[in-house]
């Protein structure tokens, strides 16, 4: 997944989040408060959904799962980085229905963190991902290769 850190639409949406919050009493979830959602779709497996709300933008990452070995790498792989979301910050521990992994940037972040390096950190991170489930199951092919020859080597002495 490649993605242009200048393109409008990355700055755009952190910067509708509104430093401010707006009361309107018991209706929290009222519709006015929430921007359309964006779609952006490699493929049907690899996307990214963009939520907004008046303060803040949840960002849901679906990985790539070409064959049940990289389904069962990222399903392992999410679930190690969501044990340990704290350290994220904006890292959600429950990815919404249909994704593997979701952030959650709220006003309070964009105040404290700059809004490029939250989009570069997004960035990277959906590319880091796609290389290490890469890297795992080229390990886990390799590894089941020795493991074959070994086996197969003591039928032949």
């Amino acid at each position: 997944m490649r993605a242009d850190r200048s393109s409008p639409l990355s700055f755009d949406l952190l910067s509708t989040i509104s430093p401010y919050v707006v009361q309107l009493g018991n209706s929290s979830s009222s519709p006015e408060l929430l921007l359309n959602p964006v779609v952006i779709a490699r493929t049907s497996q690899e996307r990214v959904l963009v939520e907004g709300s008046i303060n803040s933008l949840r960002i849901s990452i679906g990985v790539k799962q070409a064959d049940e070995l990289e389904k069962l790498l990222a399903k392992k792989f999410m679930r190690f980085l969501t044990q340990r979301a704290e350290p994220f910050v904006i890292l959600r521990r429950k990815a919404v229905k249909g994704y593997d992994i979701s952030f959650l940037v709220t006003n309070f972040h964009t105040e404290a963190m700059y809004k490029h390096k939250l989009v570069d950190f997004i960035i990277q991170f959906m590319e880091d991902v796609d290389s290490e489930i890469s890297k795992m199951k080229s390990s886990v092919n390799t590894r089941a290769r020795i493991v074959a020859q070994t086996y197969l080597n003591t039928f032949t002495k």
